[in-house]
């Protein structure tokens, strides 16, 4: 099960949304706003910015955001998506 860092949790807040271990497989987090599930969002498995933070340090974390950032463009900026949300609480 993955544990929510602090980061997630003080991102989730300035969204007006919470946040709680994802009940669906593979999935690190469920976010839910007006206690109704609006999300599943971050594939267990991989790493994500608080993360990174913890194993590898700033610089690293920050290399890896970048990256992550770039590579989901796309989709990230369509509010109210996984995608947005995956980017906004996790990175």
């Amino acid at each position: 099960m993955y544990q929510i860092q602090p980061h997630t949790k003080k991102q989730a807040k300035k969204l007006g949304v919470v946040v709680k271990p994802s009940t669906k497989l593979g999935k690190k987090i469920d976010v839910f706003k007006d206690k109704v599930k609006i999300a599943s969002v971050g594939a267990l498995g991989y790493g994500d910015y608080a993360t990174y933070l913890q194993t590898h340090g700033k610089e690293y974390a920050d290399k890896r955001r970048i990256l992550y950032k770039k590579r989901h463009d796309k989709y990230r900026h369509i509010l109210d998506t996984n995608a947005y949300y995956a980017d906004k609480l996790l990175w």
